[in-house]
């Protein structure tokens, strides 16, 4: 080190290139710790993630081998197995993006048993893949020399075969070079399954309902037998693998400016310990695009609860109300949404739930009074069939010209005819129902873009919520959060008129080569089938 009196006896432009070599060597140094907190900050990031993931694993496996004594029938017992084990394998994948195993971490994966080959009998159709050159860099023509294949297993409805993908060997005699065709990206590594196998178990699970025991036994009848485990573990990783399309959808939803919103319940299992081996109630919470958006999408939500922060949470609002998104949410009068409303989303009604509540009482009792009101209700909906088709300003006009006259008179009928019912009684609260919430359920006459109703996004859970009870009789959270997000993709297909199965048989098939600058072309609403 110099010191002070030394430096103050050297020549000035000594003594300044003096200086700023220290000065370089501190900002260096600066620099360097850093780089050593921002990496240490890292490591105990990930640290933390991985024993979070791997204390999750032990759990899940503690359950799985618990579940026999759990008091579970046999069938919700096979569920909360299938459960488990998606569980098991989506955790896996999860640790190995935090722990690559090109590092030689040890994770808590299984090591997968040597693989049985398959039925001699299934027929085989040969998939071949060459080098693009067989001419040797140093001028000679390669000769082949041999082959690897691998045999991967496919399914028509049905019908199983086999997939040969044979990768010929190619060597140069005279300089001992040998090529070969790399191996096929895979959306499951070293998987068994085709995308056409892997697409046809979870659209029978997602779409038509069917649990993975009751797939196996289907296989079994076609001639093979998939063990619902193996299946189980498919899905997880399938659930792992199209996450980002689905938070790349919803993000995309949360760019428009209208948006439906729902929520059904679902049953949960929740092992002994937890709460005491029984069900729950949780929450599929929905939200989709307007009937005039740009694109056509619904995006599920899985929560344990029906808490309000649930919704404010999905919408990207802070619990201070700060950010996240802002625009106007179609919704029944549940309190949970009036989080987001004093955040300053903007709420409109749904003009259905109001006159579902006279049609109950004139369905149910013969009211007079009843009848009256939907006869009101139907002028406004006469309004919505006839502006249904035009644009947003026709649309505009002539709801305000026609649909506002007649919310008018409906408006004083519920105020005269309040004042002439007891309180208390089915009448007055259905009165009381639509006068509480008349702005709401009138905002759609001031802006185009708003439905009259909440119609749009029930009729998009209702097949969810007929066959809930196998798909989602779950034992976790994640389960439930895996169902939700790959139903996304499929019932989004649906919506823009894509058959399920081809969708997702689809980006199965691109997905692993997929740049991820052109993720966003596999969503449904952007898709065109692979020539």
């Amino acid at each position: 080190m110099i010191s002070a009196q030394q430096l103050d006896s050297l020549e000035p432009q000594t003594r300044q290139a003096v200086l700023s070599l220290v000065s370089g060597l501190q900002a260096e140094l600066a620099a360097r710790d850093a780089q050593i907190h921002k990496r240490d900050h890292e490591i105990a990031f990930k640290q933390a993630l991985i024993d979070k993931l791997t204390h999750e694993m032990a759990v899940l496996k503690r359950l799985k081998f618990a579940a026999t004594s759990e008091r579970f029938n046999a069938e919700q017992r096979s569920l909360l197995q299938e459960a488990i084990d998606e569980d098991l394998e989506a955790l896996a994948r999860e640790i190995e993006q935090v722990v690559p195993a090109a590092q030689g971490k040890e994770t808590d994966r299984k090591k997968a048993p040597k693989r049985q080959a398959l039925p001699a009998d299934l027929p085989r159709r040969d998939v071949h893949h060459e080098p693009q050159s067989t001419a040797c860099s140093c001028g000679c023509q390669m000769k082949r020399i041999g082959q690897d294949v691998a045999e991967k297993l496919d399914y028509e409805p049905g019908r199983f075969s086999v997939e040969r993908h044979v990768r010929g060997k190619w060597a140069c005699t005279k300089c001992q070079t040998l090529v070969q065709a790399p191996v096929p990206a895979c959306v499951i590594d070293k998987g068994l399954a085709t995308p056409a196998l892997l697409a046809q178990v979870t659209v029978a699970k997602y779409v038509d309902h069917q649990p993975l025991y009751r797939q196996e036994a289907s296989f079994g009848r076609a001639g093979f037998s998939i063990p619902r485990s193996t299946q189980a573990e498919w899905i997880g990783a399938i659930g792992h693998q199209l996450a980002p399309l689905v938070q790349a959808m919803r993000e995309d939803l949360l760019g428009c400016h209208v948006l439906h919103a729902d929520e059904t319940p679902v049953a949960m299992l929740k092992p002994a310990g937890q709460r005491d081996g029984k069900s729950h109630r949780a929450y599929l919470w929905s939200y989709c695009t307007g009937v005039w958006d740009g694109i056509n999408a619904v995006v599920f939500d899985f929560a344990e609860s029906r808490a309000g922060h649930n919704a404010r949470r999905f919408l990207g609002i802070d619990e201070e109300g700060r950010g996240g998104w802002r625009g106007t949410l179609i919704c029944d009068d549940y309190a949970g949404y009036k989080q987001a409303m004093s955040a300053g989303v903007i709420e409109a009604g749904c003009l259905a739930h109001a006159r579902r509540k006279f049609h109950e009482l004139w369905a149910n009792h013969s009211s007079t009074l009843a009848g009256e009101a939907l006869k009101l209700f139907g002028a406004l909906y006469d309004v919505e069939r006839e502006v249904k088709e035009l644009p947003g300003d026709d649309r505009r006009r002539i709801r305000q010209c026609k649909a506002r006259p007649a919310a008018d008179l409906l408006h004083a009928w519920l105020i005269a005819n309040r004042q002439r019912v007891p309180d208390g009684t089915a009448t007055a609260k259905a009165i009381d129902y639509s006068l509480k919430r008349w702005a709401a359920l009138t905002r759609y006459i001031d802006d185009a873009e708003v439905a009259a109703d909440n119609n749009r996004i029930e009729n998009l859970i209702r097949p969810i919520a007929l066959g809930r009870k196998n798909w989602l009789f779950a034992g976790s959270l994640r389960a439930g959060q895996r169902a939700a997000a790959i139903m996304s993709l499929l019932h989004t297909a649906r919506l823009n008129g894509h058959e399920p199965y081809a969708y997702l048989k689809d980006i199965l098939e691109r997905l692993p080569t997929q740049p991820a600058s052109a993720l966003a072309e596999l969503l449904p609403y952007r898709w065109n089938p692979a020539p």
